[in-house]
C-alpha cells in the first residue's frame, strides 16, 4: 500500500514538472517561429517541385522531412541545454527543491516535458508536409510519410537526452556545441567505422569503433530518402528503433541524474 502511494506521488510530481516545462517551452517564441519557418519551407518546396518535372511530391518529402529534422534538432538543443541553467539563473530551482521533489524527478520531469513539446512541434510540422502533399496530389505519400516522421521524433528524443546530459555539468553554449557534434557524428559513425576498416590501422579501428558503439547511431532512424520513394518503415524497423531509443535514453538520463545529484548548486 505504501509503495503504491509512493509511486503515485512520484507520477504526480513528474506530471507536474512536465506540464510546467511544456508551458514554459510553448511560451518561447522561438518554437512558434521555427514551426512557421518549416511550414514556409514546405510551401516553397511546392513551387520548387513544379520545376522538377512531375516530382513535386518527392521534392516536398525530401525538403519537408529534412527541415523537420534540422529544426527539431535546434529546438531540442537550444531548449534542452537551458532547462537546468535557466532554473538556476532564475533561482526557481531552489524553490523547487525546497519541496519534496528529488533531483532525479526534476531531470526526468523536465525531459518528458521537452519531449511533449517536440511531439507537438513534430506533429504540426508533419501536418504541414501532409497538406503540401495533398495539395500537389501526392495522396499516397501523404499517409506513408508518417512512418518516417515517427523515426525522426525518436531521434529527437535521443538528442534531447544528450542535451540535458551536457547541461547537467556544462555551460549552455558548450552544451549546445557538444550536442550538435554528437548529432553530426551520430549520422556518420557507421561510415567512419567502415572507413577505419579500410585504412587497416588498428588505432583507427579502435578509435572509430569506440565512437560507433558509445555515441548514438542515428543511421537507425534515417528514412527520408526511402519515404520520398514511397517506402514505409516496417514494424521490426520501428520496433527496433524504439527499443534502441528507450535503452539509450535510459542510460543517458541515469548518467545525468548521477552527475546532477553530485553537483553543488549553491
Amino acid at each position: 500500500m505504501l509503495t503504491t502511494q509512493n509511486n503515485s506521488n512520484t507520477y504526480s510530481k513528474l506530471l507536474s514538472i512536465s506540464k510546467n516545462t511544456f508551458r514554459e517551452a510553448v511560451r518561447d517564441r522561438v518554437l512558434y517561429n521555427l514551426i512557421v519557418f518549416v511550414l514556409l519551407i514546405t510551401a516553397c518546396a511546392i513551387f520548387i517541385g513544379e520545376l522538377t518535372a512531375g516530382k513535386e511530391a518527392r521534392t516536398i518529402v525530401n525538403f519537408g522531412l529534412s527541415a523537420m529534422l534540422f529544426f527539431g534538432v535546434f529546438i531540442a538543443i537550444f531548449v534542452g541545454v537551458g532547462l537546468v541553467s535557466k532554473e538556476i539563473e532564475k533561482r526557481t530551482l531552489y524553490t523547487i527543491f525546497s519541496k519534496p521533489i528529488g533531483r532525479g524527478e526534476f531531470i526526468v520531469g523536465k525531459y518528458l516535458g521537452l519531449c511533449l513539446t517536440l511531439f507537438v512541434n513534430v506533429f504540426v510540422m508533419g501536418l504541414g508536409v501532409t497538406l503540401a502533399l495533398l495539395f500537389v496530389g501526392g495522396g499516397n505519400l501523404a499517409f506513408t510519410v508518417w512512418g518516417a516522421i515517427i523515426l525522426i521524433f525518436l531521434e529527437l528524443t535521443i538528442i534531447t537526452a544528450v542535451a540535458i546530459l551536457f547541461s547537467s555539468f556544462s555551460s549552455p553554449a558548450l552544451s549546445a556545441l557538444l550536442t550538435f557534434f554528437v548529432f553530426i557524428i551520430g549520422h556518420f559513425s557507421s561510415s567512419l567505422r567502415d572507413f577505419a576498416e579500410n585504412l587497416g590501422s588498428q588505432f583507427a579501428k579502435l578509435f572509430f569503433g569506440a565512437i560507433y558503439y558509445l555515441l548514438p547511431n542515428f543511421s537507425h532512424f534515417e528514412f527520408v530518402t526511402n519515404a520520398a520513394n514511397g517506402s514505409v518503415p516496417t514494424f521490426p524497423l520501428i520496433g527496433g528503433s524504439l527499443a534502441y531509443a528507450i535503452v539509450y535514453i535510459a542510460i543517458l538520463l541515469s548518467i545525468t541524474i548521477i552527475i546532477f545529484n553530485r553537483r553543488n548548486l549553491k
